[in-house]
Order: structure tokens, then sequence, then C-alpha cells
């Protein structure tokens, strides 16, 4: 529960620490003398959105801070032990800058805004005075509902299996509004891959064709000239290698002469020879390799031509037909494969409808259930607020298409008075009356509720007399079990309150503050009697407070 709230330089107040006890707290003061600044102060601990109106005229930031115990809040525990926060405390802060920024803390650990509010959630439950208002709208229903019967983690089952059957369903939708035209790509590119599959042009074998096209075209050429070369080097006629010969012979025989002087000549025409033997050899040998082949050659050149021609229509040079060989082959790939997708795609739209259906009956058949219980349970509570005469129902009825939030639309349905049909709330109730039933329903949401510590804001409005006077019992039962802090402008619930915080603004040289206190017997007894008769407090009224207090806090058995 809450123990204690830090408010400095926020609004009008300067600085104030209160210690809050469980129990109910009253919390009361003239119109505008700043109750909602304490219920702001703690919305913002609780991570709601802060602006620059928030800091105090003339001050640089607002500095909140809220404190609770947790020991009986294990949902809180696991939320701060799952971000290694400690446990054994609980302490939100929260500074907002004059320009409107603002920081967060929680546990002395810097954090989210979005971790405030969600902690926040599992700390505090906040009615507010315009509760009554919202149950104008029927989504409203349909949330108490599932507060009551604590169905939140079915409804976020559901609506999670509701979003991937949708999205499921719009993927499908998409593939099938596109068939034609991706049908028609397929087939183009059937007969592109299927026309490149027949080319089957190798990495490297384009350069290798164009080689072997150029020899098979000058055949005749070189087969002619290399065997010429072959005859000039050694042929029977007069070849150079026969000439050399002689030369040589020649030479080395003559009689008489300085063999020492031909020595080197002998060398050079020995060498010669051997190479011009080397030479006649390799032309003869690329003689008997060069072969005249018709049909080799017009292969080569119709596969050139089928390269070129391909090539031409895909707008690219013959060497990037491989390349483009992978890329068509894999879109391919990929669209006959879509065909695959469509029917998987089919089954999972199938299979998560059935899961939708199978989740959406089972919450559906929770909430038929919880409805009998809630409308018993505000029913009870609308005799006890002198509606005992009324008839409380709640109301489902078939979605006419499925919806994340169920099967069903819930309404709540009222019978002022005996003998007329009840008919949904916003078309019967006055102001009064939906006043009392939005009390009754938020008392039988708190009885059920897991959060301990509640807050009231003017719920009471509407009320008067008798009727405010139960409202107090109610608060005050609910504060024996946890906590609950109500802000009221009747003295009839303040009087029942364990605790009373009064708030009280005062001006003082241009300057403007908000004080609360706490206060004793006395000043509950003079706070009352101004909610009973105003400014000018007789001893009547005095008298009446005091014995309107000790009959609240003493009731007889």
């Amino acid at each position: 529960m809450l123990t204690q709230l830090a408010i400095q330089d926020f609004a009008i107040v300067d600085r104030l620490e209160l210690d809050i006890k469980g129990g109910m707290t009253a919390i009361t003061g003239e119109t505008g003398a700043g109750k909602s600044i304490l219920l702001g102060a703690l919305g913002l601990c609780l991570g709601q959105r802060a602006d620059a109106g928030s800091v105090r005229h003339g001050r640089e930031r607002a500095d909140l801070s809220a404190r609770f115990d947790i020991t009986h809040l294990p949902a809180a525990q696991a939320w701060l032990a799952e971000r290694d926060l400690p446990v054994d405390e609980c302490l939100l802060r929260r500074v907002v800058s004059a320009g409107g920024r603002s920081k967060a803390w929680i546990n002395g650990q810097p954090a989210a805004i979005s971790d405030l509010k969600a902690l926040g959630e599992r700390l505090i439950q906040i009615h507010g005075q315009h509760a009554h208002q919202a149950l104008l709208r029927e989504e409203t229903h349909l949330a108490l509902l599932d507060d009551y019967a604590g169905l939140n983690t079915d409804v976020d089952g559901v609506a999670a299996i509701f979003r991937d059957w949708q999205s499921t369903r719009r993927q499908l939708q998409k593939i099938r509004d596109q068939g034609d035209e991706a049908e028609a790509k397929r087939q183009l590119l059937h007969y592109q891959v299927e026309e490149l599959d027949q080319l089957a042009l190798g990495d490297d074998e384009l350069p290798s064709l164009e080689d072997e096209q150029q020899t098979l075209a000058h055949a005749d050429d070189i087969l002619r000239d290399t065997q010429f070369a072959a005859d000039c080097c050694e042929g029977d006629n007069g070849g150079a290698l026969g000439l050399l010969h002689q030369a040589h012979g020649r030479l080395s025989e003559l009689p008489g002469s300085d063999k020492g002087a031909l020595a080197n000549t002998l060398t050079i025409l020995a060498d010669a020879r051997i190479q011009l033997e080397e030479a006649a050899s390799e032309l003869n040998h690329l003689a008997a390799n060069t072969e005249l082949d018709p049909e080799r050659l017009a292969f080569v050149e119709t596969r050139l031509g089928d390269a070129h021609r391909i090539a031409r229509k895909h707008h690219i040079s013959p060497d990037e037909l491989p390349a483009l060989h992978a890329r068509l082959s894999a879109e391919l790939d990929q669209l006959n494969a879509s065909g695959g997708d469509l029917d998987t795609l089919s089954a999972d739209v199938a299979a998560l409808r059935e899961r939708y259906r199978h989740a959406a009956k089972a919450l559906g058949e929770a909430r038929c259930k919880a409805a009998v219980g809630l409308g018993e349970e505000v029913q009870q509570q609308l005799a006890f607020l002198a509606m005992d005469k009324a008839r409380f129902e709640v109301v489902l009825e078939p979605r006419a298409t499925p919806a994340a939030e169920g099967l069903e639309r819930v309404q709540f349905f009222i019978s002022a008075n005996p003998g007329q049909p009840a008919r949904p709330l916003a078309k019967v109730a006055s102001g009064g009356e939906l006043s009392r039933i939005s009390l009754a329903i938020q008392v039988v949401a708190a009885n059920h509720s897991t959060i301990p510590s509640l807050i009231f804001d003017e719920v009471d409005v509407g009320v008067s007399g008798a009727t405010a006077e139960i409202v107090g019992q109610l608060l005050r039962r609910l504060g024996a079990n946890g906590q609950v802090m109500t802000v009221t402008h009747l003295p009839q619930v303040a009087a029942q309150a364990h605790a009373h915080l009064h708030i009280e603004k005062s001006a003082r040289r241009n300057t403007t503050r908000t004080q609360m206190a706490l206060l004793d017997e006395g000043g509950r007894i003079s706070e009352l009697a101004r909610m009973l008769g105003g400014v000018n407090l007789s001893d009547q009224t005095l008298a009446h407070a005091r014995e309107m207090l000790k009959a609240s806090q003493h009731p007889p058995h």
C-alpha cells in the first residue's frame, strides 16, 4: 500500500511530506483548495503524462516521490525481481523540469515512464470522478466484466490469436490478388530459364569458344602456311637445315686451316642447327594436328550465335549470361515456391481461425458465467444504496463479426422501477441513479481486485442524505481490508474514514500555497461542521458534526 507521498515545487505546493496509513482516508477541502494536486502528484509518480505547468511558478523543477509497502503484492515483487531491482520496498520518483521534460527512477535506478506506468498498475487503482460517464460507453462494460472475472490474460490471448489470424489472412489475400500477374511472370521466367538451360553456357566457356572458332575458321590457311614453313626449315629440296648442315661440314673439314679461328663460328652454326630442328618439329606437329572440321566449326559458330542472340534479348553482354541464368533461376524457384506458400498460408489461416474460435468460445463461456455473478453482486450493492427496487443485468449478445475482443458484446441493462423491462443503461438511468450504479460496480470491482490500495476521486457525486452515509460505510468496509483514499465533499462519507486529510489553500504576499495535514479529532469535527454548515459554525453544527463522527467511528453492534 501507499505509505508516503513527498511533493516539492509542484503546482502551488512548496514542500510537503505525507505519511499514509491503511484503512480509509478521507480527503477534503474547499473547492479549488488543491485536492486534485494530491492525486495529480501521485498520478505523475505512476507514469501519467507531465507538462511544464506542473512546476511551481519560478522554480526549476518539481520533485515527486511515492513509497509503497509491497509485502503483500507478489505481482509487484515479481516485476521488480525480473528487472534485478530490490523487492524489499518500492520507491517511485519523478522529476519534471520547467521546460516540460521529465525523468523517472524506481528504487533509485533510472527508469522509463512506461515502466512507472506498468509497475503502477500493480500498486494502486484509481477510480475517477467521471467513472459514471464511462458507463455510458459499451466498451467499458466489456472491460469491467473481464476485470471482475479476472479474464484479462485470456482476453490478451484471444486478441493475439485474432491479430495473427487477420495478418495471415491479409497475406493470403495479397498473394491471391497478385495471382494473375505472378502467373504471367512465372511463365515468362520459365521460358527464359528454359532457353538458358538449353544454352547451358559455362562460366569460362565463351572465351574458349571464340578461340576455337578462330582456329577452325582459318584451319586451311594454318595448315598450308605451317607446312610451307616446315619445308623451308628441312625440306628435301634445299631446306635451310640441309644448307646449314653443309656449311658446318665444309668449315669443319678445311685442311690446314686454323680451326681455333673458326671454333666460335662452328658453335654458332651447331646451335642454329639445333634450334632449326626444334622449330621444324613444332611446325610439323602443328600441321599434323590442324584438321579441317566444318561440322565442328558450324557447331561452334551456332553456339556463339545463340549466346549473342540471347544476350541481345536481355540487353547484356554475352559474358554476363551465366550470372543472368543463376538470377532468373532463383526468381523462378521463388515464384514456384509461392504456390506452396499459398497452400501453407491457406492451412495457416484455417488453423488460426479454428484456434481463435476455440479460444473465443472458451472466453465467452467464462464471460457468461461471470456475468451472472457480477449482476447479482451489483444488485446487492444497489439495494444497499437505496435502489432495492432496481434490477441490474449483464447481457451478452453475439457480435456480427469476430473481433479481437471476442465473439460477444456486453451491455449493462437496468430496470429502475418494478414492472418496467430492463433497458440499456445509457437510455434509462438518471444522473443520480447513474452515480449510484457506478459506485456499486466500482465497489464490486474493488472487492475482487488483487490490489489493496484504492483511490476514489469524488465517486459519491450525485448522492446525498442517507445514501451518502451508506456510501461512506461501503468505502469504510473496503478500507478495513486494505487502503482506501477518497476525495469527497460529503460529510457523511468523510465521517466514516479512519483518517482525515484536510487540504487548504492560502495566499500571502502575492504567493499562493497549498497545505495538507492529517486532522486530529478536534480538527475533524471542525472540518465536518464546515462541510455541514458552511463558514459560520454554530454550536448546533459543531454538535451535529461531533455526533456524526462518534456514530461513524463507533457504530452500534
